[in-house]
This record gives structure tokens, C-alpha cells and sequence, in this order.
């Protein structure tokens, strides 16, 4: 399960992954007349929770990760909660506070590993009616500067990938997403996105070594990182003890839902 192949990096995964720009945050929060409760599902060590509690009065963060919660930054309008996998759909919408309880969903790079009939038919009880948005995201590693490393590493992971990754791969081009449209991507064309950070070649590794690819091979006693890519890698970087501007390519869906 995701929850637990994630638990086992999540010091790694809090330090390490990049985050999302605040101005992602603050076009999703003009999208709803109302800021009382957002709900973060899929929140991991709360990297997007943080940002949403800046625009809305709570947000409820929840993860099947208990190891990820354990290194969520503490936030006043947080509340991390552990959400098993066998929690029914009733227990979900109440510990989420409700039948037509929240103004904005979000789910930042975790909705391909989500059961994702029980997930959209919890998303549309819980979201007020009819003003209430979901949006959902990914990043992946197609980073210009190292165009032919990043080729290298995706054939090096594919024996160890998850099935539900390729919806990550491909851009959430083919995630089922049966939401009405508000202009900020759609079912089959999400709306791309640019995020920036900053890395050390070193801090760039480490961030690498957090996707599930690498956690499951680590797992069998496999490195992926041969000395043929890590070669290839301090090359297309150039000064390999400087920090680099990377440029990480992302895909969202906007939406709300659909009324008959």
C-alpha cells in the first residue's frame, strides 16, 4: 500500500520534496465564495496543507500514513487525522465533518494512488453545494537540464513501478476526473503548470530516492542510481556542488460537481 511504502521514507519525503507555489493556492482559493474548511486528502508530511490554511479558517489533513503524519509540520488551522484504508465511506464524510461540510478539496500528487470511485463519491457528499472545488495535481521529474539522466532513471525504475504511477507518468492525461470544468483543466486536458526550486545535485538525489520506484527497489537490494547515470547526471548538471535552479513540470484539474 502506498501508505506504508511512503511511511518508510518520511523523515526523507518532508525534507526533500519540493513545494508547491503559493500562487497555485491563492487562484484555488478565488475559486470559492466561501474559506471555512478545506480538506487535504492525500497530505502526506503536509507540504500543501500549510499553504491552504494560509486562505481558509481549518484544514483537515488526512493520510492511511500514520509514519507521515508523525512528520507533518504542526500549523493552528491544521488537524492531521490518520484515516485507515478500512474506514467506510460513511466514517470518512464524518470525521470530515459532513454531508455538504468543505469549500475546497485538494489532493497534491497522491490522487493515482487513491481508490478513486470510493474517493470522488466521498468528494461529492462533503463538498458544499454548489460552489464547493476540487483540484488535483502532479509533478514529475522531466527536468529540462537533465534531459538525458531522467530517460536513464525511467527505464531503470520500470521494473519497480506501480501500476497507478503510469497515471502519474502520463500527466493525469488519463485520470478519470468526472467533474464539471472551471477552466483550469478538464477530464483527458489538464492545465499545465511550472514549478520552480532550487537544488543542490546532492539534495536532487535524495529527492529522487523518495518516489516509490526507488523505496521498492531499495526494499529488494537494488540501486537504481548506477555509476552510468549518476555520470550522466553530474555532467548535464555541470558544477555538481552548486545549487541549480530546476524547473519541475505539473498537471491540474479543476472542478466541481456535476448536478443532473
Amino acid at each position: 500500500m502506498a501508505g506504508l511504502l511512503f511511511g518508510k521514507q518520511a523523515e526523507q519525503y518532508a525534507q526533500r520534496r519540493p513545494k508547491y507555489p503559493k500562487e497555485w493556492f491563492s487562484m484555488l482559493a478565488s475559486l470559492t465564495p466561501e474559506h471555512k474548511v478545506a480538506w487535504d486528502a492525500g497530505t502526506g508530511t503536509g507540504q500543501a496543507a500549510l499553504s491552504v490554511a494560509e486562505h481558509y479558517d481549518q484544514v483537515i489533513a488526512t493520510d492511511m500514513s500514520a509514519a507521515q503524519l508523525e512528520h507533518a509540520a504542526p500549523h493552528p488551522k491544521v488537524c492531521y487525522l490518520h484515516n485507515p484504508i478500512s474506514a467506510s465511506e460513511d466514517e470518512l464524510v464524518s470525521m470530515l465533518g459532513g454531508d455538504n461540510s468543505i469549500d475546497l478539496i485538494i489532493s497534491a500528487t497522491a490522487v493515482h494512488w487513491f481508490d478513486l470511485p470510493f474517493f470522488y463519491s466521498v468528494v461529492n457528499r462533503v463538498l458544499k453545494k454548489p460552489n464547493g472545488i476540487i483540484a488535483v495535481w502532479t509533478y514529475g521529474y522531466d527536468i529540462p537540464i537533465l534531459k538525458n539522466t531522467m530517460k536513464m532513471v525511467y527505464q531503470a525504475t520500470l521494473p519497480y513501478r506501480d501500476p497507478r504511477t503510469f497515471l502519474l507518468q502520463e500527466k493525469y492525461k488519463k485520470l478519470p476526473f468526472p467533474f464539471e470544468s472551471l477552466g483550469y483543466g478538464s477530464e483527458g486536458s489538464p492545465m499545465e503548470l511550472d514549478m520552480e526550486t532550487e537544488m543542490t545535485l546532492d539534495e536532487f538525489v535524495d529527492t529522487l530516492k523518495t518516489t516509490s520506484s526507488f523505496i521498492k527497489a531499495k526494499e529488494q537490494g537494488v540501486e537504481l542510481l548506477s555509476d552510468e547515470i549518476l555520470k550522466e547526471m553530474k555532467r548535464e548538471w555541470g558544477d555538481s556542488t552548486g545549487s541549480r535552479k530546476l524547473v519541475n513540470r505539473a498537471s491540474m484539474l479543476v472542478g466541481k460537481p456535476k448536478f443532473n
